[in-house]
């Protein structure tokens, strides 16, 4: 497949906050299909749509087969941190939505929320938001912690479009 169709074929992959769930739940442990349906309250039949569409894609990697509770051949999948260098076109959307998916149901304690009200100059806006990816895309990178316990971590850069004024382009 040339590299631009690879490049669209991923991105569609991604497309979808459902997905995006799959690659999160399955990214420092391996669960079935099955186990992800359970997880994310759908059909075993839908989440294997997905789950066939991210493998072919090359997010997620089939391991090798276990056999389940009752003997039957179980396939666990595992996220291969490709999904993190991969550009999505106007992702900012897409992201928003499967956040607000993920902490649905959450108790404010399960969650530390930082906002802060910032004005920068297009240049310090640049190395800020570089900063920041390169701290994240770090830890991002590392091997899970043993005793380290699975989180999520969102962070959005926007204007802030209060009564502040900005030119057009």
């Amino acid at each position: 497949m040339p590299t631009d169709e690879l490049a669209q074929a991923r991105a569609r992959a991604l497309s979808s906050p459902l997905r995006l769930r799959i690659l999160r739940l399955c990214l420092h442990e391996s669960r079935t299909n099955k186990e992800i349906a359970d997880l994310l309250e759908l059909n075993p039949a839908t989440s294997l749509h997905h789950v066939r569409t991210l493998v072919s894609s090359g997010f997620l990697e089939a391991e090798e087969p276990r056999k389940g509770n009752r003997g039957a051949k179980e396939v666990p999948y595992r996220s291969t941190k490709l999904s993190w260098g991969t550009r999505i076109p106007d992702a900012a959307p897409l992201l928003v939505d499967t956040f607000l998916q993920e902490i649905n149901g959450l108790t404010p304690q399960e969650m530390q929320v930082v906002r802060v009200g910032l004005k920068l100059g297009e240049k310090s806006q640049k190395e800020m938001m570089a900063r920041l990816r390169a701290v994240i895309e770090d830890y991002a990178m590392r091997e899970p912690e043993e005793d380290g316990v699975p989180t999520s971590l969102f962070l959005a850069h926007h204007l802030d479009l209060t009564g502040n004024s900005r030119t057009e382009n």
